[in-house]
Formats: C-alpha cells, structure tokens, sequence
C-alpha cells in the first residue's frame, strides 16, 4: 500500500510539471529511476525509463493532437516492469495501453471540471477578483494531478498481483514479438521527433551525427558534445534583439 501511495505521488509530481515552467520532470527518463528506487530497483528503474523515453519520444501535445498520457504510462509501465521481473517488453505492453486509458479518463474529468471553473472565473474576472482566479487556475491543476495521483494508486494496487499471472500466462511467440516491437519502438519514437524539426538546415548535422557514430565509431557523449559545440558555433546568444544583422554583428555592439 505505501509503495502505491508513494507510485501515486510520483505521478502527481511528474504531473506538476506543468505548473513549474515545463522542465521535464514528467518524462519517463526521470520517474522510471524514482519508481526504481520506490520498488527497490533503481537499475532496472534507469534502464526502462530510458527506453519509454524513447518510445514516447515523440508523443507530445502539438496543436489539438493530445497524447498519451506518458506519466501514468511511464510510472505503472515501469512498476511492472520491474515487479513482474520481465523487462522492458513488458514495459511496453503495459504502458501504453495504461497511458491510453489514463488520457481518457483524464479527458473525461477536463471535460467536467474545466467548463465549471472556465465560468467560475469569468464570474470572478468580471469583479475584477484576480486572487480568486488564482485560486481556480491552482485549484483545477490540484484536481488533474490528484486524478492522476488515483489512477496510478489504484492501478498498482490493484493490478500488480494479478499483471504477474497475466504476464505469465502470454505465450512465448508473443513476448518474442513484444522484444522486437521493444526494439522498433524506438526507431518509430525518432522519426515522430524527426518529422517536427527535420529541414534542409538541420539535416547535414543529422548524416554527421550518423557517420560519427558508425563509420568513427565515436559514443553519443561525444556526438552530444559536438552538438552543442555546433550549437555554440551557429547560434547567436543575446539578451537584446537587433544586436546580429544579416552581415554579421552590429559595430555597435559590445562583446
């Protein structure tokens, strides 16, 4: 029971993200480690949060395309995981089914909650009453994390002893498969990400950060660091606008 509680927490805080200048703490990369050490397995934590992160690596919300849920899906995937002792497959059968249905049950509770506190603080708005509307806008946040706080404490409390005897009872042939989505899922997760950022000023470094890594065999620490050295050399950092012109810096500009 503490073990679900503290998996609900976590959720709740991945969830809080939101409200805290979006710094990515919701991503699986960082709550598979924290459930890690909450289940008494920090490694597998590490290691199946970072593979989530790559299969949910391009599920963001862009325009009205609403994603699954990645928290709830990444906190119980991972607990699984790490309970029914069978890997990251597992992981992925389990996490996105579970992040499919935490979205809808949160789209259900918005759904209620947000047309009555969108009129609440209209009501207050037009009194002027800017405390109160500060009031509804943390209060509606509460109320989406504690929604998230439920599912995932119900859902690892009630489904954990029952996930083993379901995990154990898929054939081999499906898990065999499961292995190799595993690996796809990945690939899949990139080029979801590529297709947002892809143009013809970002894909000559896209073939070098390849040809480093297979033909130099140089690690991804060492692409990473080339890429922000990349970054360092092309963009041009400043506080003020209209400091860079077309031709290079302004003569008035002072280093």
């Amino acid at each position: 029971m503490l073990q679900a509680f503290l998996l609900g927490l976590v959720a709740f805080i991945g969830k809080c993200d939101l409200a805290t200048g979006t710094n990515m703490i919701q991503r699986p990369i960082v709550l598979g480690p924290i459930v890690g050490l909450i289940l008494g397995d920090f490694q597998t934590g590490i290691v199946v949060g970072a593979t989530l992160e790559l299969a949910f690596l391009g599920q963001y919300s862009v325009g009205a395309f609403i994603p699954p849920n990645v928290i709830v899906g990444g906190v119980l995937g991972t607990a699984f995981a790490i309970t029914t002792g069978k890997g990251a497959e597992i992981a992925f059968t389990m996490a996105f089914p579970i992040a499919l249905l935490a979205q809808a049950v949160d789209n259900v509770i918005f759904s209620i909650v947000r047309p009555f506190m969108g009129k609440l603080a209209d009501k207050y708005a037009e009194k002027g009453n800017a405390r109160a509307i500060t009031i509804i806008h943390m209060g509606t946040g509460f109320i989406t994390c504690t929604a998230l706080f439920l599912i995932t404490f119900f859902g690892f409390s009630l489904g954990s002893s029952q996930m083993q005897a379901i995990v154990n009872a898929i054939p081999k042939v499906i898990t065999n498969g499961l292995s190799i989505a595993c690996s796809l899922l990945p690939g899949v997760g990139f080029a979801m990400l590529a297709r947002m950022i892809m143009n013809k000023e970002v894909v000559p470094f896209f073939f070098l950060g390849f040809v480093l890594s297979a033909y130099f065999k140089v690690p991804v620490v060492g692409i990473a660091i080339i890429g922000v050295i990349t970054v360092f050399l092309r963009v041009n950092f400043n506080d003020n606008n209209n400091l860079v012109t077309e031709g290079g810096y302004d003569e008035d500009e002072d280093f």
